[in-house]
């Protein structure tokens, strides 16, 4: 009685089926990872946001400023300054950054010297921050690597001593998040951006900062 076996060419075919399902799973697979890690971004910038609105309540209102000399403590920046409400250093680490810095950028035309909530008459889609290098961003997303691109003369320089900027980091997007507290993901395209505000609705003197 003869035993039954695989020839050969039985063998490669399920070898090339497995390679053909692997290089269609893989991706996905891929996509699903960094999903998951917007996700979790999503929520450290809603964390975040939040804790930029109980340091508002704290102080009338006002938004701290570009930083902060304390005695004794050195130069304070704003995720120094909103820690205390946080309590918790990795939600400022972006998951999908591997250089485990701050992964996230708030605007400095919000974050400035006397910047006060009523100054924006659109906090729900005015930029507070969002996925980014840098404690600051003095950059537009819109359109993304214009080199005409806004820039903010007075922003916060990170210690390397690169300005900062925001970065699409997930599934060729960026989480953002609002002055109202929100936070949502975006394209970095014309379309999507083209009903965000920038800068203080009321701010004296708007066209030293470009206008909308």
């Amino acid at each position: 009685m003869s035993k039954k076996g695989f020839t050969l060419i039985e063998l490669l075919v399920v070898i090339a089926i497995i390679a053909i399902l692997a290089a269609i799973l893989f991706p996905v697979f891929a996509r699903a990872r960094e999903k998951a890690r917007q996700t979790s971004c999503l929520s450290n910038e809603k964390q975040m946001a939040l804790g930029f609105l109980m340091y508002l309540q704290d102080y009338d209102e006002i938004f701290m400023p570009r930083f902060y000399t304390v005695a004794g403590l050195g130069t304070l920046y704003p995720y120094d300054l909103v820690m205390p409400y946080v309590k918790n250093w990795q939600i400022f680490r972006c998951p999908s950054d591997p250089t485990r810095r701050i992964g996230y950028a708030a605007t400095c035309y919000v974050i400035r010297d006397n910047r006060y909530l009523a100054m924006f008459q659109h906090p729900a889609t005015t930029v507070l921050l969002s996925d980014g290098t840098g404690s600051m961003s003095a950059h537009k997303p819109h359109p993304w690597g214009d080199p005409s691109r806004i820039t903010c003369e007075d922003a916060v320089w990170v210690k390397s001593g690169d300005r900062g900027s925001f970065m699409a980091r997930h599934n060729g997007g960026l989480n953002v998040a609002f002055v109202d507290g929100h936070a949502k993901w975006m394209r970095p395209n014309p379309f999507q951006f083209a009903g965000v505000h920038w800068y203080p609705d009321s701010y004296p003197d708007r066209s030293s900062y470009g206008g909308y």
